[in-house]
């Protein structure tokens, strides 16, 4: 789903008149769901945020920096309908954070920082999460910064940044172009997401199990018959063999315009693997790339298992692309990969 079509939904609301004591004009309030706020409030607190002013808070940030710092107890930051035009940043020090969004066609946290002007990639992303134990359901991460040709310097602009161990995102949606989601370091789970990018557009070196994502690459479409490469899905960061980090896609599907890659091994022990995902002809026959550099070629591990559609035609893959058999592929196919059984809790 394109930004516009995203941003065009979020600004259609269901809604009744609240009168604004200072100026006495109307302003509009997003319903409130029949079960809100949410009922297990004597394990968690619950904050709200509604950009209209219907809640405590205004700005998202601003409910961040209400909760408390180290706190062992859960806090869930609902965030009503709406695009929320701000910059967030959850501190290592704010563990346990959830925000609850209404939908990610309908809830966005949008900036438009590039690398030129937040002085660098990983300082570009809309939210950055430095804390661990961080939730995320029902919402999107947006970075509108201007789509780059391949070969722009410093267009990179991140969606979210993810650096807290043992965080979790349900249904939510990360839309850029270079640079989207940056899964910087930890175990994730993300489940049932939608990712939109062009170029290395999950990348990072954290240790992550996507699970019926759908992934969307808007490169420039490429004419019929040429050959050029103008996009790669994943840029894995690994960079010795000690690093215990990696990508697994499990049941995901990947569409969208252009010609790309599977990945391409941003650093030499770089590791990612597909499982039983639908992949469409924008993945390049090749499959994958080495960064130019042929002495990652004995470092990497991209494997390939039980993939349908015409992207997964294997016959022409680079020859260190590893086409796994039941036994190699098993480690990458369930949530023990991200040692889910010691943190992740039950969506509900």
């Amino acid at each position: 789903m394109p930004l516009t079509s995203i941003l065009r939904s979020c600004s259609h609301r269901r809604h009744h008149k609240k009168t604004d004591q200072n100026n006495n004009t109307k302003v509009s309030c997003s319903d409130f769901p029949p079960d809100f706020p949410p009922s297990d409030t004597n394990v968690s607190s619950v904050f709200c945020v509604d950009h209209n002013g219907c809640c405590n808070f205004t700005t998202v940030q601003s409910a961040v920096d209400a909760v408390d710092v180290s706190s062992l107890k859960r806090t869930i930051i609902w965030i009503n309908k709406g695009i929320y035009f701000e910059k967030v940043i959850i501190p290592r020090t704010k563990p346990n954070i959830t925000f609850q969004g209404q939908g990610y066609t309908t809830t966005a946290i949008v900036w438009n920082d590039t690398a030129n002007s937040s002085h660098g990639t990983f300082y570009s992303g809309s939210v950055q999460v430095f804390a661990a134990n961080f939730i995320a359901k029902n919402i999107s991460f947006m970075n509108v910064a201007p789509i780059p040709g391949p070969g722009a310097i410093g267009a990179q602009a991140v969606a979210i940044r993810v650096s807290g161990d043992k965080s979790a995102f349900w249904g939510c949606g990360f839309f850029g172009a270079q640079d989207t989601l940056h899964d910087d370091r930890g175990r994730h789970y993300f489940k049932e997401c939608y990712i939109q990018g062009s170029i290395d557009f999950i990348f990072g070196n954290a240790k992550s199990f996507y699970e019926n994502c759908h992934i969307t690459s808007i490169a420039t479409p490429v004419p019929a018959g040429a050959r050029n490469i103008n996009g790669a899905v994943t840029a894995h960061g690994r960079a010795s063999k000690e690093e215990n980090s990696g990508f697994a896609f499990v049941n995901c599907s990947i569409g969208g315009t252009g010609r790309i890659w599977l990945g391409r091994a941003w650093r030499p022990f770089s590791t990612v693997v597909f499982s039983f995902t639908n992949m469409s002809d924008v993945i390049a026959s090749e499959g994958w790339n080495d960064f130019n550099d042929p002495a990652r070629d004995q470092t990497l591990f991209y494997g390939e298992y039980n993939n349908t559609g015409q992207g997964a035609n294997t016959t022409l893959r680079a020859p260190y692309v590893q086409i796994l058999n039941d036994t190699q592929a098993s480690p990458f196919l369930n949530l023990s990969f991200i040692d889910a059984d010691q943190w992740l809790q039950p969506y509900a």
